[in-house]
């Protein structure tokens, strides 16, 4: 990295391959995979302690193998399960792919000890405030925590920061939730089994609800109160929604809450620019890496994150769209059924779960299906409701919309 002179009030300006905008899930996954290959100097613009920095998350994802990231897992899961609205319970075993849980702190502790050990590597603790191309390359303005301004220059500029507002879609619902972490006076969860879907909570009338519980041992557990809606609950109404799951569904018993978590997450078919300049990226939520029907974004950024990586090694710029064509169009003909009411949305998932081999419907999830595969999991659904919304699609204007939030998934 070169530096120019230092001026008054200011520090000095620094030149590197890659800069990175943003510190969380998305940008030290790419930093990441960019010192395994060693073939970039990387300086990753972390958002200094305060207002800027968001609190701490939950990412979960399933994937076979040990993957990348071991050491900061907190929990996994060998079995999923989804209940009904009828109360009947389905519990599967999508072996190789396992359900893992990262904490956001010890997953940015082990990224940026990772990054430490690599001699192009670092992370510099400021505000970005601009970013924009030039002749060779791109800058990035930014704000030290003591005031003093940095410009860094830098051949691809990678930016993670969510956007002012969301490009404009035929439909946009929200999935909103708040979480408890929770601690009961007696043992009262299967650490082995996750309760991905969990649909004997009360139904809103527009959308649908589900807990979601998962266990860290066997008398603690994240359980949290889910929607998918067109508009955020207050945080009264999903505290009433969760004590009333953990007392009268669960069955918990006594038991206190350590900590809690709360987060809106776009679900739209909204078409999210990968690029916005010639040396200037966009990636993770911010590109369009949550799946729109789902809301999980952590393995889509990894994906990217290696192609990336790889392509930068070869000498390439590209940033390669997080999802292909078919799961977006799928995702768009979802969102727009359940929006409209036309297929029932405890029913749907639950139908999937029941129906569908659990390693092949989580690999669909992802993407990660044949178009065989999908035309068998599609017959698997309300198939004339389903070709009803496909039919009307492509003659529905995107229009802008409300913009919730935009954070990093928690999924």
């Amino acid at each position: 990295m070169s530096r120019r002179p230092e001026a008054p009030g200011e520090t000095n300006d620094d030149t590197c391959d890659v800069v990175i905008v943003g510190g969380g899930a998305s940008g030290l996954s790419l930093a990441h995979h960019l010192a395994a290959t060693g073939s970039s100097t990387v300086t990753v613009v972390e958002a200094p302690d305060g207002p800027r920095r968001p609190p701490e998350r939950t990412w979960c994802y399933w994937e076979r193998g040990s993957g990348d990231f071991a050491e900061a897992v907190s929990a996994s899961w060998s079995r999923l399960r989804v209940h009904g609205t009828d109360g009947r319970a389905n519990t599967v075993d999508p072996s190789p792919l396992r359900y893992r849980m990262l904490r956001s702190t010890v997953f940015e502790r082990l990224v940026h000890s990772r990054l430490a050990r690599s001699s192009g590597s670092r992370v510099l603790r400021a505000t970005a405030d601009t970013v924009h191309d030039t002749a060779d390359g791109a800058e990035v303005h930014c704000t030290t925590p003591d005031g003093r301004t940095l410009t860094l220059r830098a051949r691809h500029v990678f930016d993670s920061r969510p956007p002012r507002s969301l490009p404009p879609a035929r439909t946009q619902l929200m999935q909103h939730f708040r979480g408890w972490f929770v601690r009961t006076d007696a043992d009262r969860f299967d650490p082995a089994v996750a309760d991905l879907m969990d649909f004997r909570v009360p139904q809103p009338r527009h959308g649908l609800a589900f807990g979601y519980t998962l266990p860290l041992a066997p008398d603690r557990a994240l359980v949290e109160y889910t929607e998918f809606s067109r508009a955020p609950l207050t945080t009264t109404a999903y505290e009433a929604a969760l004590a009333h799951y953990c007392r009268d569904i669960l069955g918990l018993g006594a038991f206190t809450v350590e900590s809690a978590e709360q987060g809106v997450i776009p679900m739209t078919d909204a078409r999210f620019a990968c690029r916005t300049g010639p040396a200037v990226f966009r990636i993770g939520a911010a590109g369009g890496a949550t799946r729109p029907s789902t809301g999980y974004t952590f393995a889509a950024v990894q994906r990217q994150s290696r192609a990336v990586a790889a392509a930068l090694r070869d000498g390439r710029a590209i940033v390669p769209a997080p999802h292909g064509r078919r799961a977006l169009a799928m995702d768009a003909v979802l969102l727009r059924a359940l929006d409209t009411g036309r297929i029932d949305g405890p029913g749907f998932f639950t139908g999937l779960f029941r129906r569908v081999p659990p390693e092949r419907l989580l690999r669909f999830l992802d993407g990660d299906t044949s178009l065989s595969e999908e035309w068998g999991i599609g017959l698997c659904t309300p198939v004339g409701a389903m070709l009803r919304t496909a039919v009307e699609l492509p003659f529905l204007p995107r229009r802008s919309q409300p913009d919730p939030r935009i954070g990093e998934s928690p999924r």
